[in-house]
């Protein structure tokens, strides 16, 4: 059975990649694979500066493309691959003759659409609102003058300037859909995170202004096209006008699903010619594969992915939905790990938070709170035991202060705790639970050494995942909503809408799924959190 999360290993396109960037090569650099017992700062050192510039090879292993240095044009030739790569797919691509029309989006219309569009496709020639289909936006914004600079990514060992420019997201002129054509689906995959109603009620609106009245979503994930118990869901501007008041998804999630084959055959039978996945990684690796096979049977389908991950490890983005919540509300936990920590004699403060892969909600945390002592994410190796270990400063802490408090990211220190071998139905490896170990151990270490203390653990992972978004994501949803639906109706397909450098874009799926993005051991934010903790290295 060809799993959702599995069908991409096929369709991606060779994805060219620094070394220092790539998620593989920079882990082996810095020795942070699980099963690592301990590591020397000297070690850990030294292979932080061992970074080879010789080549940058495509990330896909079967790629035998690689671009020489010593090659005058080599950056002409890198750009070259880059525009490649980050060509968004059109419709036009397996429709050559396909036809455009004015779009129905103009807000400077506004009496309503007409269903059965008589007269024409209401336009108007003097509105400047919308994107032409050149407009670009510049993907990395800092020119690094060394490889030695606090978080540089540089191609070459010259720290060469070459631009990458990324198609921006927003209404086009000529549509390629007619809107009394179109049924639109949503669907909402994986976990909860704070902002999804946000999003399904915009995607909604917009669909409407442009005048489709054919909307219906899909319930709990992928699961709901093939299981026959869950019946579509009617959507409208009037059903979903107040979700976005409240946390959780209007239309159910769920983990896993049917075969990609299965899924496209049900949207031919349902008549579904756009569909929006909401969803992280594995979620998107679904909706590529969707689109791939849409395109390999011909059919005039537009499938756009609005990255939801409230771990904020999507690549190339400055942010997800959910994730500014998130930091928001892991400030309650973290108040008040302090303030029992602070109240107790030796009191210890323990919290755990979201972060399989990726420490930016416990980074952030921690500088947002200022209460942290401790933070602890998967990107960076420790020890609890030992001269340098965590514990060891943890007594520090307490005969100095007299009390503390440690942030933790629930992929951290995964080589200390028994693995799970157990999969979910995304196909996610279980973690084991890293929170209580610390705990756990925490205890048994001042005991050993006759230290009272109070060690209090909390966990507030569920709580915040069901929380209503806040303002910041509540204006992030609307536009990354909007603009969806903006990229379906262009004829775009296969791709996903983000922010880059403060810009709304499109990406093409491949290129932000190839791995989770992590926090940058050598970044100034990761920096920064450090200055504010005043912890050690913990190796």
């Amino acid at each position: 059975m060809e799993t959702l999360t599995r069908a991409i290993t096929g369709s991606a396109s060779p994805n060219l990649s620094l070394p220092q960037n790539d998620s593989v090569n920079r882990r082996r650099l810095l020795g942070y694979r699980h099963g690592f017992t301990s590591l020397s700062l000297g070690t850990l050192r030294s292979q932080r500066r061992s970074r080879f510039f010789t080549k940058v090879q495509c990330s896909q292993q079967t790629s035998k493309n690689s671009i020489d240095f010593s090659d005058p044009d080599w950056k002409s030739k890198y750009q070259q691959d880059f525009e490649r790569r980050f060509n968004i797919p059109h419709i036009t691509d397996i429709f050559p003759d396909a036809h455009s029309f004015p779009s129905t989006f103009c807000l400077r219309m506004r009496t309503p659409v007409n269903e059965d569009f008589a007269e024409g496709y209401p336009s108007d020639e003097e509105w400047h609102g919308y994107i032409n289909n050149n407009d670009r936006v510049l993907l990395k914004v800092i020119h690094y003058s060394s490889t030695t600079s606090a978080g540089a990514e540089c191609i070459d060992p010259n720290c060469t300037w070459v631009e990458q420019w990324v198609h921006r997201a927003g209404p086009r002129e000529k549509i390629y859909f007619r809107p009394e054509e179109v049924k639109a689906a949503i669907v909402t995959c994986g976990g909860l995170c704070p902002g999804l109603n946000d999003v399904i009620r915009q995607i909604v609106i917009t669909l409407e202004i442009y005048g489709v009245r054919n909307i219906v979503g899909i319930p709990f994930g992928y699961r709901g096209f093939s299981d026959k118990g869950l019946a579509e869901m009617p959507l409208s501007r009037k059903v979903v006008q107040n979700v976005h008041l409240s946390g959780g998804s209007l239309l159910g999630v769920s983990r896993g699903g049917p075969s990609v084959s299965d899924i496209v055959t049900s949207m031919e039978e349902r008549g579904i010619n756009m569909l929006f996945v909401l969803g992280g990684n594995g979620t998107h690796a679904g909706a590529n594969a969707i689109h791939n096979e849409c395109r390999k049977r011909k059919l005039k389908v537009a499938v756009v992915g609005v990255p939801k991950t409230i771990d904020n490890d999507i690549l190339l983005m400055d942010k997800t939905f959910g994730f500014d919540t998130a930091v928001e509300e892991a400030q309650r936990a973290i108040n008040s790990a302090y303030i029992e920590a602070h109240s107790a004699y030796h009191g210890i403060g323990i919290v755990k938070l979201m972060g399989r892969s990726s420490g930016f909600i416990a980074m952030q945390s921690s500088l947002a709170s200022g209460q942290v002592d401790i933070c602890l994410i998967p990107e960076v190796p420790f020890n609890l035991h030992g001269p340098h270990g965590v514990l060891r400063h943890l007594k520090y802490l307490i005969e100095t202060k007299g009390s503390a408090v440690v942030c933790v990211a629930e992929g951290a220190g995964q080589n200390l705790v028994e693995k799970t071998n157990a999969t979910d139905a995304s196909g996610n490896i279980v973690l084991g639970d890293v929170g209580v170990h610390i705990q756990q151990e925490t205890k048994k270490y001042f005991k050993e050494i006759g230290i009272p203390a109070d060690v209090k653990y909390i966990d507030p992972t569920y709580m915040i995942r069901a929380c209503r978004a806040n303002a910041s994501d509540g204006i992030l949803c609307t536009v990354l909503g909007q603009n969806a639906v903006h990229g379906a109706f262009a004829g775009y397909s296969g791709i996903t809408v983000g922010i880059c450098n403060t810009h709304y874009v499109y990406f093409p799926i491949p290129e932000v799924i190839s791995h989770p993005r992590e926090v940058d051991p050598n970044s100034r934010m990761w920096h920064r959190c450090l200055t504010s903790t005043g912890q050690p290295d913990f190796i």
